[in-house]
Protein backbone atom coordinates (compact mmCIF):
# COMPACT_ATOMS: atom_id res chain seq x y z
CA UNK A 1 0.00 0.00 0.00
CA UNK A 2 1.44 3.21 -1.60
CA UNK A 3 1.73 6.34 1.53
CA UNK A 4 -1.23 8.02 -0.14
CA UNK A 5 -3.68 5.32 0.27
CA UNK A 6 -2.03 4.69 3.79
CA UNK A 7 -3.58 8.19 4.54
CA UNK A 8 -6.74 7.95 2.94
CA UNK A 9 -7.32 4.82 5.34
CA UNK A 10 -6.82 6.91 8.31
CA UNK A 11 -9.39 8.89 6.96
CA UNK A 12 -11.86 5.79 7.05
CA UNK A 13 -10.37 4.53 10.32
CA UNK A 14 -10.53 7.29 12.36
CA UNK A 15 -13.93 7.80 12.93
CA UNK A 16 -14.79 4.11 13.21
CA UNK A 17 -12.09 4.55 15.87
CA UNK A 18 -13.40 7.43 17.44
CA UNK A 19 -16.74 6.20 18.03
CA UNK A 20 -15.41 2.69 19.14
CA UNK A 21 -13.55 4.18 21.95
CA UNK A 22 -16.54 6.55 22.93
CA UNK A 23 -18.90 3.52 23.15
CA UNK A 24 -16.33 1.32 24.74
CA UNK A 25 -14.74 3.83 27.36
CA UNK A 26 -18.55 4.75 28.34
CA UNK A 27 -18.96 0.80 28.95
CA UNK A 28 -16.34 0.55 31.47
CA UNK A 29 -17.79 3.50 33.68
CA UNK A 30 -20.93 2.41 35.40
CA UNK A 31 -23.41 5.22 35.74
CA UNK A 32 -21.64 7.17 32.89
CA UNK A 33 -24.48 9.00 30.41
CA UNK A 34 -23.70 9.49 27.01
CA UNK A 35 -26.05 12.00 26.93
CA UNK A 36 -25.65 14.10 29.93
CA UNK A 37 -21.87 13.84 29.86
CA UNK A 38 -19.13 15.39 27.39
CA UNK A 39 -16.85 12.91 25.51
CA UNK A 40 -14.15 14.74 27.64
CA UNK A 41 -15.59 13.22 30.79
CA UNK A 42 -14.47 9.85 29.55
CA UNK A 43 -10.36 10.85 29.69
CA UNK A 44 -11.25 12.94 32.62
CA UNK A 45 -8.41 13.23 35.22
CA UNK A 46 -8.55 10.71 37.86
CA UNK A 47 -10.97 8.49 35.36
CA UNK A 48 -10.52 5.03 35.41
CA UNK A 49 -10.87 5.53 31.52
CA UNK A 50 -8.38 8.48 31.25
CA UNK A 51 -5.12 6.99 29.88
CA UNK A 52 -7.40 4.33 27.48
CA UNK A 53 -9.61 7.61 26.32
CA UNK A 54 -7.15 9.81 26.06
CA UNK A 55 -4.00 7.69 24.07
CA UNK A 56 -6.15 5.19 22.32
CA UNK A 57 -9.23 7.61 21.48
CA UNK A 58 -7.96 11.17 21.53
CA UNK A 59 -4.42 10.72 20.38
CA UNK A 60 -4.55 7.88 17.42
CA UNK A 61 -6.89 9.58 15.97
CA UNK A 62 -5.95 12.88 16.24
CA UNK A 63 -2.74 11.83 14.18
CA UNK A 64 -5.33 9.98 11.84
CA UNK A 65 -6.64 13.03 10.64
CA UNK A 66 -3.47 14.61 10.22
CA UNK A 67 -1.93 11.95 7.95
CA UNK A 68 -5.75 12.04 6.15
CA UNK A 69 -5.39 16.13 5.86
CA UNK A 70 -1.58 15.95 4.58
CA UNK A 71 -2.57 13.44 1.79
CA UNK A 72 -5.35 15.60 0.88
CA UNK A 73 -2.92 18.53 0.09
CA UNK A 74 -1.06 16.41 -1.49
CA UNK A 75 -4.13 15.08 -4.37
CA UNK A 76 -6.14 18.18 -4.74
CA UNK A 77 -4.68 21.49 -6.21
CA UNK A 78 -5.64 25.41 -5.77
CA UNK A 79 -5.81 27.46 -2.59
CA UNK A 80 -9.49 26.54 -1.22
CA UNK A 81 -7.93 22.52 -1.21
CA UNK A 82 -4.81 24.17 0.60
CA UNK A 83 -6.75 25.80 3.26
CA UNK A 84 -9.07 23.35 3.75
CA UNK A 85 -6.95 20.55 4.09
CA UNK A 86 -4.80 22.16 6.77
CA UNK A 87 -7.74 23.15 8.66
CA UNK A 88 -8.35 19.52 8.93
CA UNK A 89 -4.92 19.27 10.05
CA UNK A 90 -5.87 21.33 12.73
CA UNK A 91 -8.70 19.72 13.78
CA UNK A 92 -6.11 16.59 14.17
CA UNK A 93 -3.91 18.46 15.94
CA UNK A 94 -6.17 20.10 17.63
CA UNK A 95 -7.82 16.47 19.24
CA UNK A 96 -4.17 15.71 19.86
CA UNK A 97 -3.77 18.07 22.25
CA UNK A 98 -7.01 17.98 23.77
CA UNK A 99 -6.11 14.48 24.44
CA UNK A 100 -2.38 15.17 26.21
CA UNK A 101 -4.27 17.72 28.40
CA UNK A 102 -7.29 16.44 30.15
CA UNK A 103 -10.08 18.02 31.65
CA UNK A 104 -11.27 18.52 35.65
CA UNK A 105 -13.56 15.76 36.92
CA UNK A 106 -17.02 16.51 35.42
CA UNK A 107 -15.16 18.93 33.02
CA UNK A 108 -16.15 21.49 35.26
CA UNK A 109 -14.94 24.94 34.83
CA UNK A 110 -10.99 24.98 33.46
CA UNK A 111 -9.23 25.60 36.95
CA UNK A 112 -5.81 24.36 36.50
CA UNK A 113 -3.91 25.03 33.29
CA UNK A 114 -4.61 21.20 31.73
CA UNK A 115 -7.81 21.77 31.81
CA UNK A 116 -7.99 24.97 29.66
CA UNK A 117 -5.73 23.95 26.98
CA UNK A 118 -8.06 21.07 27.01
CA UNK A 119 -10.74 23.34 26.42
CA UNK A 120 -8.70 25.60 24.01
CA UNK A 121 -7.92 22.50 21.27
CA UNK A 122 -11.28 20.95 22.11
CA UNK A 123 -13.23 24.28 20.66
CA UNK A 124 -10.13 24.72 18.30
CA UNK A 125 -10.52 21.57 16.75
CA UNK A 126 -14.30 22.18 16.29
CA UNK A 127 -14.12 25.41 14.83
CA UNK A 128 -11.42 24.15 12.40
CA UNK A 129 -13.40 20.85 11.20
CA UNK A 130 -16.78 23.00 10.52
CA UNK A 131 -14.77 25.42 8.70
CA UNK A 132 -12.63 22.66 6.71
CA UNK A 133 -16.61 20.80 6.03
CA UNK A 134 -17.72 23.77 4.55
CA UNK A 135 -14.32 24.65 2.35
CA UNK A 136 -14.31 21.50 1.09
CA UNK A 137 -18.00 21.25 -0.10
CA UNK A 138 -17.16 24.49 -2.34
CA UNK A 139 -14.17 22.88 -3.21
CA UNK A 140 -16.26 19.43 -4.52
CA UNK A 141 -18.09 21.86 -7.18
CA UNK A 142 -15.08 21.98 -9.19
CA UNK A 143 -14.24 17.80 -9.29
CA UNK A 144 -17.32 16.03 -11.22
CA UNK A 145 -16.62 12.64 -8.89
CA UNK A 146 -17.54 14.46 -5.98
CA UNK A 147 -20.14 16.96 -6.69
CA UNK A 148 -22.55 14.51 -5.37
CA UNK A 149 -21.18 15.54 -1.64
CA UNK A 150 -21.54 19.50 -2.38
CA UNK A 151 -25.01 19.00 -0.73
CA UNK A 152 -23.71 16.61 2.12
CA UNK A 153 -20.82 19.07 3.41
CA UNK A 154 -23.26 21.94 3.59
CA UNK A 155 -25.83 20.08 5.71
CA UNK A 156 -23.15 18.56 7.91
CA UNK A 157 -21.37 21.86 8.34
CA UNK A 158 -24.41 22.98 9.32
CA UNK A 159 -26.19 20.65 11.45
CA UNK A 160 -22.42 20.56 13.22
CA UNK A 161 -22.71 24.00 13.83
CA UNK A 162 -26.32 23.52 15.21
CA UNK A 163 -25.85 21.14 17.71
CA UNK A 164 -22.55 22.84 18.99
CA UNK A 165 -24.14 25.91 19.75
CA UNK A 166 -26.80 23.71 21.30
CA UNK A 167 -24.57 22.25 23.36
CA UNK A 168 -23.02 25.17 24.69
CA UNK A 169 -26.18 26.48 25.04
CA UNK A 170 -27.38 24.01 27.35
CA UNK A 171 -24.06 23.48 29.72
CA UNK A 172 -25.94 22.52 32.42
CA UNK A 173 -24.89 19.04 34.10
CA UNK A 174 -27.91 16.51 33.86
CA UNK A 175 -29.27 18.23 30.81
CA UNK A 176 -28.80 16.98 27.14
CA UNK A 177 -25.43 18.43 26.33
CA UNK A 178 -23.71 14.95 26.00
CA UNK A 179 -25.63 14.59 23.23
CA UNK A 180 -25.38 17.66 21.31
CA UNK A 181 -21.44 16.62 21.08
CA UNK A 182 -22.07 13.61 20.19
CA UNK A 183 -24.18 14.65 17.20
CA UNK A 184 -21.80 17.01 16.53
CA UNK A 185 -18.86 15.27 16.35
CA UNK A 186 -20.45 12.30 14.96
CA UNK A 187 -22.11 14.22 12.24
CA UNK A 188 -19.21 15.81 11.43
CA UNK A 189 -17.15 12.04 11.96
CA UNK A 190 -19.16 10.54 9.97
CA UNK A 191 -18.36 13.36 6.96
CA UNK A 192 -14.87 12.49 7.32
CA UNK A 193 -15.46 8.87 6.50
CA UNK A 194 -17.64 9.11 3.68
CA UNK A 195 -15.22 11.92 2.26
CA UNK A 196 -12.21 9.08 2.91
CA UNK A 197 -14.50 6.51 1.55
CA UNK A 198 -15.30 8.48 -1.68
CA UNK A 199 -11.48 9.27 -1.85
CA UNK A 200 -10.43 5.86 -1.37
CA UNK A 201 -12.94 4.16 -4.31
CA UNK A 202 -12.08 7.09 -7.10
CA UNK A 203 -9.43 7.51 -9.58
CA UNK A 204 -7.67 10.60 -7.57
CA UNK A 205 -6.08 7.76 -5.37
CA UNK A 206 -4.31 4.52 -6.95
Amino acid sequence: MNPRRIGVFCGILAPLLWAASIAFCGALRPGFSHAAQYISELGERGSPTELLMRYAGFAPTGLMHVAFAAVLGVLFRGRLAASAAALLGVNGLSRLGAGFFSCEPGCAEAASLAARLHGMFATAGFVALLLSVFLWGIEFRRHRDLRGLVAYSAVSSALGLAFLALMIWNPEPGGWRGLYERLASGTLSLWIFVFALRVWNGAVVR
